[in-house]
C-alpha cells in the first residue's frame, strides 16, 4: 500500500464550500412548496444542481489535497457520472421535499437519497483515479454508508421538520458536515496501490485540469451563498423584538376590526342612500395566498395584522397564526396599498385597523397588536414614523 496523506488547507477549503453548497441549496427551497409547479420544478433543478455540486466539489477540493508519491489522474467518465450522481438522487430527495406531503416517511426516505448520493458520488469518483487504484476496506465502506445516511437523514429532518432560520443553519451545518465526514471516514478506510504497467497508462484529467474546474465550482458555489445570504439576513433584522410565536388558532378578534365601521354607519340615521352606497365597499376583498399542508389557501387581506418580509417571500400575521405567503414584500406592497396598509419598516407592513397600542421612541416607534397572538409587536422605522403617526392619527 502507498502511504497518503492530506493537505490542511484543502481540507479547510473543501468543508467550507460543503457547507456554503448545503446553505445555499437549503435557502434557495424556502417557499418553494407555495409556487406553481412549474416555477418549483426550476427551484428544485438549481437547487438539486448546487447541493449535487458542492457534494461533487467538496470531493474533490479535497482530493486535491490528497498527496501520494506518485503521480494519479482521473478518468473524465468517471468523474462526470459522479457529478451526475449526486445531483440526481439530490434533486429526487427535492422532488420528495416539495411535491409530496411532508412527514416522517418523506422526510427519511429523503435524507436516505442525500445520504446514497454522497456515498455512491464519492466512491465513483474514487474508482476513476488512474495510474493508481484505490482499495477500499469492507468495514470502512460500511462506516462510510452508514454515516452519509444517518447524518444526512438528520439534516433533512432538522431542515425541513419546522422551516425557520434556526433550523435551516442547523441542517445546514449538519448537511455540510456529514458531506465532508463521510469523505475522510471513506478515505480512512481506503488505500492506495500502484498499477503495474501505469508509465504506458497515459493521464486523461491531471490535477491542474480538475483544479481548474473545481475553481470554477467553487467560485459559482461562493457567489450563491452571498446571495442567498443575503436575503436570508435581512429579515433577521427586523425580527430583533419579535418572539417566535406558536402558531394558534382564535378568529374572535378578526371580527372587531370588521364590525367597527359596519356599527359606524349605523350610528348615522340621517345618512342618504347614495351615502350608504358608498359605504358599502369599506368589506374588503382582497385576498391573500398562503400555503399550509402543501397546498396553497387563501385569507381576507383584512384579517392580516402585518406582512413582513421572508427573503423572495413573506410571512403574514393574523389570528390564524403565522402563515407564508408566496408574494414578495413588493408585490404585497403593491397590492395592500389600495387596502390601507402602510410601511412601517422596509421587511413590515402593517394594518392600521388591529394596532392597539403605539410607543413612540426617540427616532422610532413600536406597534403593538394585542389580538395577534402571533405577533407582539412591530418596529416602526424613523422614516416611516410620519406616515404611521398619521395613518394612527396620533
Amino acid at each position: 500500500m502507498l502511504e497518503f496523506s492530506h493537505n490542511g488547507l484543502f481540507v479547510a477549503a473543501s468543508l467550507a464550500i460543503s457547507l456554503m453548497a448545503a446553505f445555499s441549496g437549503l435557502s434557495m427551497t424556502r417557499g418553494a412548496s407555495a409556487l406553481a409547479p412549474a416555477k418549483r420544478k426550476l427551484v428544485v433543478v438549481l437547487a438539486a444542481l448546487v447541493l449535487g455540486g458542492g457534494i461533487w466539489s467538496m470531493h474533490f477540493v479535497a482530493m486535491l489535497g490528497l498527496r501520494l508519491p506518485i503521480l494519479f489522474f482521473y478518468d473524465p467518465l468517471y468523474t462526470l457520472i459522479s457529478a451526475l450522481i449526486a445531483v440526481l438522487l439530490v434533486g429526487s430527495a427535492l422532488l420528495i421535499l416539495h411535491f409530496l406531503p411532508r412527514g416522517w416517511q418523506s422526510l427519511t426516505l429523503a435524507g436516505l437519497l442525500v445520504g446514497v448520493g454522497i456515498a455512491v458520488m464519492h466512491y465513483v469518483g474514487m474508482l476513476g483515479m488512474e495510474l493508481c487504484a484505490p482499495v477500499f476496506s469492507p468495514g470502512g465502506v460500511l462506516i462510510a454508508a452508514v454515516a452519509a445516511v444517518g447524518l444526512s437523514v438528520l439534516a433533512i429532518h432538522v431542515s425541513y421538520g419546522n422551516r425557520t432560520r434556526g433550523n435551516l443553519v442547523l441542517g445546514t451545518v449538519t448537511l455540510g458536515l456529514s458531506v465532508g465526514a463521510v469523505h475522510f471516514i471513506a478515505m480512512w478506510g481506503t488505500g492506495f496501490v500502484e498499477l503495474p504497467g501505469a508509465a504506458s497508462a497515459g493521464p486523461r484529467l491531471s490535477n491542474e485540469v480538475m483544479a481548474m474546474g473545481v475553481t470554477v465550482a467553487a467560485f459559482v458555489i461562493c457567489g450563491l451563498f452571498l446571495l442567498t445570504g443575503v436575503t436570508f439576513l435581512e429579515p433577521e433584522e427586523a425580527e430583533a423584538p419579535e418572539p417566535d410565536a406558536p402558531i394558534i388558532s382564535t378568529p374572535a378578534p378578526v371580527a372587531a376590526p370588521i364590525a367597527a365601521p359596519a356599527a359606524a354607519t349605523v350610528a348615522a340615521p340621517a345618512a342618504a342612500p347614495a351615502a350608504a352606497a358608498q359605504a358599502e365597499p369599506a368589506p374588503r376583498t382582497l385576498s391573500m395566498p398562503y400555503e399550509r399542508e402543501g397546498r396553497p389557501q387563501f385569507i381576507d387581506a383584512v384579517a392580516v395584522a402585518a406582512v413582513r418580509a421572508e427573503g423572495h417571500y413573506a410571512i403574514l400575521y393574523s389570528s390564524q397564526g403565522k402563515l407564508f405567503c408566496p408574494w414578495s414584500i413588493s408585490e404585497a406592497e403593491d397590492r395592500l396599498t389600495r387596502e390601507g396598509f402602510i410601511r412601517a419598516h422596509r421587511s413590515y407592513l402593517v394594518n392600521p385597523r388591529l394596532v392597539t397600542s403605539f410607543k413612540r421612541g426617540k427616532d422610532s416607534g413600536l406597534l403593538y397588536f394585542e389580538g395577534v397572538q402571533s405577533l407582539s409587536k412591530v418596529p416602526v422605522s424613523r422614516t416611516r414614523l410620519a406616515e404611521v403617526r398619521a395613518a394612527l392619527s396620533v
